[in-house]
């Protein structure tokens, strides 16, 4: 195949207003990315701020390769709306060169003439980061998969998309793909689907997107992490409450011995994995530039009692990532075979990729790419209590684990809770949850505004993704979104 290459050598930074997750990001990342323009260029040592443009390189060498060569989506489109707007990102976007060699799935990129990173498309593996002189991954690919068991879980749809079922979830999901500013867009909708007793009963994609076509789902990577590790249990390769996880661990005296899967599952281990995605933090580091990022994980020490406390950090779920592979066999091949045979084949999702390292450990935090389709067919599972067609594919009270508040906050084990409604998160400043959907609901989360929510009382999944820019990952624009959609549909 003759090489396909696209260039950018380098665009013009666009000034985007933006406000993102937790409300920390675009403020962080800007000092970061800032700071470390002016000081790193002018040799800084590799970590601190110096570390913050090597995050700025492979950052955009991963969701460049995510968008462009998994999604389909164009490469102009993908720096624009994902990239640019991420903090001080729009204002280096001038010192950024980017290419994209589609024949052989890479990413290069190169930022103000060094610091050059490049990320490889790996078929059922997802996007590698790499750096120069970094060693060889664990694996090049995956087959595709052979011979899918057959669903239990009913169909949702058949392939195309499905239309509304009334006028008014007609408009509401019109309404939903709205820019409240047509001028400075923020929220860049790319799909909707809503799910009603098992079935779509409503659905719309953004021009070029459609019902297979897989989207990257950020932290809603946790919620799938959460499954996974529920058919471990389920299997008896996994105790969800058994201590002295790592051998790094089981020192005598290491009070990190006592941190369990429950605790990485409920992010209160009280690890230093502080995560304010500045580009100078560990977790960005960890993300971006460690090579085996469970193993650099397992070297930090602990900051709090375990246990004690909740702090949001991506390092629990790749931590529980590492727990995957070793109890599915020690590769990505035997997790993948495990999670066909036992989750996605049930549930007919097959669009499903684990993004996994140079070592083989999937990013269970972050970096899972599934259709829309995919995600709320998760949502189906929970909705029907780890039951697929009668099938128990999680353990009985999985559900339960997943959706019971971790200490005095509304996050429950890698899905959100909506308890607390639409009061604030102190922490972040942004609502907990959904104002506009009952107590009993509860969601997947990601950044940018990717979300799975479960509503048990009304039988309904909604699945709305997309690449905004608004505060708390656009909830409050998700709301309204879900207000709406569950006026219009029957009680």
């Amino acid at each position: 195949m003759t090489p396909r290459l696209i260039a950018v050598r380098p665009i013009a930074a666009r000034p985007i207003a933006t406000h993102h997750h937790d409300g920390r990001r675009a403020r962080a990342l800007t000092a970061g990315l800032l700071s470390a323009a002016a000081v790193g260029l002018a040799g800084c040592a590799s970590g601190g701020l110096g570390q913050a443009p090597r995050v700025a390189s492979g950052l955009t060498s991963q969701l460049i390769c995510i968008d462009v060569l998994h999604s389909g989506l164009p490469l102009a489109d993908a720096l624009r709306q994902r990239v640019a707007p991420l903090g001080a990102m729009g204002l280096v976007m001038p010192l950024i060169d980017v290419q994209v060699d589609a024949g052989q799935g890479r990413v290069h990129t190169r930022l103000a003439g060094g610091w050059a990173s490049q990320a490889q498309w790996r078929p059922g593996l997802g996007c590698l980061v790499d750096w120069p002189g970094d060693a060889p991954a664990a694996s090049a690919g995956l087959p595709p998969v052979a011979h899918w068991p057959a669903p239990e879980l009913p169909a949702i749809a058949g392939p195309a998309p499905v239309a509304a079922a009334n006028p008014a979830l007609a408009q509401a999901l019109a309404r939903g793909f709205d820019e409240p500013d047509a001028a400075r867009p923020s929220l860049f909708t790319q799909a909707i689907v809503v799910l009603q007793h098992g079935r779509v009963v409503g659905e719309q994609y953004a021009p070029g997107l459609g019902p297979a076509t897989p989207l990257l789902g950020f932290s809603m990577s946790k919620s799938l992490t959460h499954a996974l590790a529920g058919v471990l249990v389920q299997q008896g390769r996994l105790q969800p409450d058994r201590p002295g996880l790592f051998p790094a661990w089981q020192v005598p005296g290491d009070a990190r011995a006592a941190i369990t899967l429950d605790h990485l599952l409920r992010q209160t281990s009280g690890l230093a994995m502080r995560q304010d995605n500045s580009g100078t933090d560990p977790n960005s580091r960890m993300l971006f530039i460690e090579r085996d990022k469970a193993g650099w994980l397992q070297q930090q020490p602990l900051v709090a009692p375990v246990g004690a406390g909740w702090a949001y950090s991506d390092g629990h779920f790749v931590l529980a990532g590492r727990l995957l592979r070793d109890a599915a066999g020690g590769s990505a091949a035997a997790l993948h075979d495990l999670a066909v045979k036992r989750l996605f084949g049930p549930l007919g999702m097959h669009g499903v990729t684990l993004t996994v390292d140079a070592t083989d450990t999937p990013n269970g935090a972050s970096m899972f790419v599934a259709p829309a389709r995919d995600w709320a067919r998760l949502g189906q599972l929970y909705l029907n209590d780890g039951l697929a067609g009668g099938r128990r594919v999680l353990p009985e009270g999985w559900v339960r684990h997943a959706t019971t508040p971790t200490l005095d906050t509304a996050y429950g084990a890698g899905w959100w809770t909506n308890t607390l409604g639409g009061s604030m998160l102190p922490q972040w400043g942004v609502p907990w949850g959904f104002a506009s959907a009952p107590r009993d609901a509860f969601f997947a989360r990601g950044f940018m505004g990717q979300f799975t929510l479960v509503v048990p009382s009304r039988g309904v999944v909604i699945v709305r993704m997309g690449i905004s820019h608004q505060r708390g990952d656009a909830i409050e624009a998700v709301d309204r979104l879900v207000g709406e959609v569950l006026a219009a549909l029957p009680e």
